[in-house]
């Protein structure tokens, strides 16, 4: 495994990220928000866990919203029985709803020192590495998000603080108004971006090369999309996964193609899909991390092997040149 420094801080995380919306509990009965019929439980997240650890991952994203925070709950129950916390490079996120009051989602002062206390507790863990806002609170005024994010800093509770899929407007105004009052600034943007998603190349990537922002894109292989061949055997995930429908049913006709050509090039490699996958990802401008789920073994031997895989000019080439532009998707 390779470590890079996240974005210009000092921080060095591996090069994956284990993304951690897959562990957690599954969803019984009627789909809740933050909770899915594929979560696996907390024995059967374990060897996943494991798995990271031993390919040399110390990067762990979850967010307090992934079964209704029972992912935090196994994520820092096994990091706690069996790292150092020292060694390890935990993130989570706020935003969505946890509870139906009025005050139980949001980025406002109130819901920031709630949930990360909450956060923390689940975590069982003193401090969070990386603390990010999950979406754009249009409700609350950015200034009073940022402030508050920049108390808990300096509280001791967060190390560096993250923001998730927005405008690169969006952005860039909340690093203009931290750096105007002198509060921590965002160090890293996790975003939707991979084969069949590149919109963000637009505004959002050269934002993050100008700023220094590290990036670590969720969903890298499309919801499973980019793994395997176009209407190959189906699973748990792909049948159940309403978000994931939403977001690529419109473009299936052009994501097609995109699918076929990477299934030739991995042919000719002798490489799984997604190895070609997250390579082309990994060679990305400002990319430090893609955030990986895994639910079988080889999701993340895969993962870790894409990080030595180079692709030639060529390949890129033929992996980019049949991408057409898509609605903007993923940003509530």
């Amino acid at each position: 495994m390779d470590y890079v420094n996240l974005g210009k801080t000092g921080l060095k995380v591996s090069r994956i990220c284990l993304g951690c919306m897959t562990y957690g509990s599954p969803a019984t009965g009627e789909l809740k928000p933050g909770r899915q019929a594929w979560a696996l439980n907390e024995q059967q997240s374990q060897p996943f866990f494991r798995q990271a650890l031993d390919l040399g991952i110390n990067f762990f994203d979850t967010a307090n919203v992934y079964s209704s925070g029972d992912s935090e709950v196994v994520l820092g129950s096994f990091l706690k029985a069996n790292t150092r916390r020292e060694a390890t490079v935990v993130a989570t996120k706020l935003h969505g709803a946890m509870r139906d009051e009025p005050n139980g989602r949001g980025l406002s002062r109130k819901a920031i020192f709630h949930e990360l206390d909450q956060s923390l507790r689940r975590l069982q863990t003193d401090y969070v590495d990386l603390y990010q806002i999950h979406r754009w609170d249009y409700e609350t005024p950015i200034e009073e998000t940022l402030e508050a994010l920049h108390d808990v800093v300096k509280a001791g509770k967060v190390r560096y603080i993250g923001a998730s899929s927005m405008y690169a407007w969006q952005f860039a105004k909340a690093l203009y108004v931290a750096d105007l009052h002198g509060w921590t600034r965002f160090v890293s943007m996790q975003n939707h971006y991979n084969l069949l998603y590149r919109e963000e190349e637009r505004e959002m990537i050269g934002l993050c090369q100008s700023e220094g922002i590290g990036v670590i894109p969720w969903s890298p292989l499309a919801r499973g999309r980019l793994a395997r061949a176009w209407q190959a055997e189906s699973t748990k995930r792909f049948e159940t996964d309403q978000f994931g429908k939403s977001m690529y049913s419109r473009t299936e006709e052009d994501d097609h193609k995109v699918v076929d050509r990477l299934g030739e090039i991995a042919e000719k490699r002798g490489v799984p899909r997604a190895q070609i996958a997250l390579a082309w990802l990994l060679s990305r401008p400002a990319v430090t991390a893609p955030i990986v789920g895994a639910t079988k073994s080889n999701h993340l031997e895969d993962a870790a092997a894409a990080v030595a895989l180079r692709l030639t000019p060529e390949e890129t080439t033929a992996l980019e040149e049949l991408y057409t532009p898509h609605p903007v998707l993923g940003f509530s």
